[in-house]
């Protein structure tokens, strides 16, 4: 399970947790009835923030199948790497 874990990683959750904390600031502005810019500009930031962490992981992935193939391991890198090009 340990090959399954990039490098990466950590500096990922990293942002996911950031961003799952402006999450949560979004929801109490929405309770506190915020202007709509407010929300909507603290909502892109959000969705920013996981766009973000999306490609890091998908970036770090191809580079780590890529050097799996090269290196002679097969994992079904092709395959994965079709798999993964839908979320791009």
């Amino acid at each position: 399970m340990s090959e399954l874990i990039h490098a990466s990683h950590p500096a990922i959750v990293k942002r996911l947790k950031r961003a799952q904390g402006h999450l949560a600031a979004v929801l109490s502005m929405f309770e506190t009835q915020r202007p709509c810019v407010d929300l909507a500009q603290q909502l892109h930031a959000v969705e920013s923030a996981i766009s973000s962490a999306k490609r890091e992981l998908i970036h770090d992935h191809i580079e780590h199948c890529l050097k799996d193939t090269a290196d002679g391991g097969s994992h079904g890198s092709l395959a994965e790497l079709k798999q993964l090009a839908k979320y791009l």
